[in-house]
């Protein structure tokens, strides 16, 4: 029985490893971990699948959705700029940088909460 396993087991690790090599090919884990925003939306492995997603949000009426992917995005892109780029100089925290983002966070935080238990 234990031969079986292992088969079945290099069988799906063979599986998972021509998936991840598919992935890779494809280009869109690096522009995900570049920010490359332009690079990234016309990546056709990439839209097609998240303009079908958006189509069928909008099309259930889930809005919510919609808006938390959105902020998801804001957020993405956000992240690759020069401005959080420059949070920590030197192995230091730059204060007076974060403070701004944090009360971001917490505004959008709070519009979150408020989009799923505030409104009925």
């Amino acid at each position: 029985m234990a031969g079986a396993e292992a088969v079945a087991s290099s069988t799906s690790e063979g599986f998972f490893a021509k998936i991840g090599a598919w992935l890779q090919s494809t280009h869109v884990p690096e522009q995900v971990k570049d920010v490359d925003i332009v690079g990234l939306f016309t990546n056709p492995w990439f839209v097609v699948p998240f303009a079908a997603l958006i189509g069928y949000l909008i099309w259930k009426q889930s809005f919510n959705e919609l808006i938390i992917i959105a902020i998801f995005i804001a957020f993405w892109w956000l992240s690759g700029t020069e401005y959080m780029q420059t949070l920590v100089v030197d192995g230091e925290l730059q204060i007076k940088k974060v403070l701004p983002v944090l009360a971001g966070a917490s505004v959008v935080l709070g519009f979150i909460v408020y989009l799923f238990f505030g409104r009925s």
